[in-house]
Parts: C-alpha cells; structure tokens; sequence
C-alpha cells in the first residue's frame, strides 16, 4: 500500500508509520509540480499545514481511498474540485480537530484571566513604576458561552469548569457533554446563551450555515459586561457589525484570533479598539507539543485505515466538519 505524505514530515513519520503498518510504503511529495513516481498507486494522501497539492493528488488520484488533514477546520481543505471527488468516489476524510485542543483551550483561558486579572494594565504599571491598588475581576462564577462543541470546544469547556465556570454549548444536537452544564440547540438555544453568557467562545466550523451566525441581532442578545472570543474563523462574525457595538460599548470588548481578511488590514478600526485584543490567526501557538499530536493522529489512523477499522476524527463531507 502507498501513501503520499508532505515532504517536510516524511522523515520524521517513516519509522513509526513502519512500526504499527510494515505493509505500507510511504511516498514525499512537494508543494511545487514536481512528478511523484507511484502517485497513481497511492491509496491515501496526508496533508500538512498550509498545503495545497494534496488536492491535485486526491483528484487525480484513482486509487486514493482516504484523505487526512493536519488541521481542525475544514472549509480551506475541501475545495469545491476536493469534495466533488471525495463524495463521487466515496473517499474518506479526517481532521486533526482533537489536536488542537489544548492549545487552543489553553489559549482561550489565557486570554479570559488576562482580562478579568487586567494584566495588560498591571504591565503598563509596572513600566511606568506606578505602585497602586488596581481592582480585578474572578472566572469563578462567571458563565462561558461556547458554540461550537468538537474536540476544540469541549477542551475549553473542560478547562473553563476547572475554574469554576458554568458552562452553556450550542450544537447541532443536544446530547450531554462533559464539562458542559447545558447543551443547547437551534436558534432559540443560540439566544439564551448569548443572553446568559459573560463570555462567549466561537469554536464552530465554518459552513454555509455559519457564515455571520453571529451578527447585530446576535450581538444585542448579549450582556453590555460581556465579550466575545473568536478562535474559530472571522466569518463566523459579521465584522462591520461588531466594530459598530464595540464602537457603541454595546459589549465590553472582543478577543479576536481570526478575521474576515487576514491578514488583518493595517486600515481596520479592530487593531486600535481599546476592548478589543487581536492575535494574528495563532491561538494554536503551532507548539512543539501540537505537532506531535498532529503527526500522531495521522499515524494512529493509519493503522485503523490498513487494519480496515473506524478511523477518528471522520468529517461529514455534505456538512463540511
């Protein structure tokens, strides 16, 4: 069995992928055009971060059964060209959703104690030698909001109760979910948790359906005290609209990873808002410890995939996650 895997990785997964599939026989492709002899035998195509040739080698690729993808969100990987042919041919697809769980938790919750603890403040104290009392804020007690419910959302929700959060979760269906007190669905559960939330978390895969779930309607739902997080993607939000309830204090402020164009153009009023805080697209942080989960997702697959066992993390082509 030959599968295609990124040149950059190819060294690092020869070893273990022998180890648990000795059968297999992996094959280095670049990002430029360059022939990859046996690419009309491969059987499956792993995809790196940011790369773009995987699509030309699962489309033309007769024998392709399985497509994996280093990533969590899916609406850059599936290209229209991508999901014709996965979905004629039956081809299976998987993310990496579940390693980016930690990370980007750990990036929610540093973000939500930078807040209410009001570091940035206590550093420009600092620098400015300024000795004084400065009123905080708990997590504890507070409601977090999170909608979207996949490895990514679940982590933050898990992460949020060990501070002694309630938490509410917005998603398709409403079957329990550890760490989550309230698993909501549909509109009117997007309303009450919005309305009840002093944090909302965007953790939701971008879809037809999700494009600017969140706009101005959305965004008078929510509590004046509250803020919003977004680590998911920027067309989750309506832009022009919640630049105008920053703008209004309509909320008090915005924590914002991810933008309708990115990079984030030097002339948006989000980069000068005093409550609002942006990081450029690296909630993950792209840590050591993520590219080993991520390398380790794809070989544990491939070891279900030649034992022809259920693989994890299954997307849902027709839905897009």
């Amino acid at each position: 069995m030959i599968v295609l895997v990124p040149a950059p990785v190819y060294e690092e997964l020869r070893a273990p992928a022998q180890a648990v599939a000795p059968g297999v026989r992996l094959l280095p492709y670049a990002e430029d055009d360059a022939p990859v002899e046996g690419a009309d035998e491969a059987e499956a195509v792993f995809r790196w971060i940011a790369g773009k040739r995987y699509a030309d080698l699962v489309v033309d690729g007769p024998r392709v059964r399985w497509l994996h993808t280093a990533s969590a969100g899916m609406d850059h990987v599936l290209t229209r060209p991508v999901r014709e042919a996965t979905q004629a041919r039956n081809i299976l697809v998987t993310d990496s959703g579940a390693a980016f769980e930690i990370a980007i938790a750990e990036f929610v919750l540093a973000w939500m104690l930078m807040v209410t603890r009001r570091l940035p403040t206590l550093l420009e104290m600092q620098h400015a030698r300024d000795w004084r009392w400065l009123e905080q804020d708990e997590l504890f007690g507070q409601t977090v909001g999170i909608v979207g419910l996949g490895p990514i959302g679940r982590g933050i929700a898990a992460r949020a109760k060990a501070f002694g959060m309630r938490t509410l979760g917005l998603r398709r269906t409403s079957e329990p979910i550890e760490s989550v007190d309230e698993t909501l669905t549909g509109r009117d559960g997007l309303e009450r948790l919005l309305a009840e939330s002093d944090w909302v978390v965007l953790a939701a895969a971008l879809t037809g359906e999700t494009r600017h779930l969140i706009g101005a309607g959305e965004l008078a739902c929510m509590k004046p005290s509250a803020r919003l997080i977004n680590i998911a993607r920027g067309d989750l939000v309506d832009e022009a609209a919640l630049i105008d309830a920053l703008r209004a204090n309509r909320i008090d402020g915005a924590c914002l990873d991810v933008f309708a164009r990115e990079p984030l153009p030097q002339n948006s009023p989000l980069w000068d808002l005093p409550n609002v805080y942006v990081s450029p697209h690296s909630s993950s942080g792209w840590t050591r410890g993520l590219h080993e989960r991520q390398k380790r997702l794809f070989i544990d697959n491939l070891a279900r995939f030649v034992r022809g066992e259920p693989l994890a993390g299954i997307v849902d082509v027709r839905r897009g996650y």
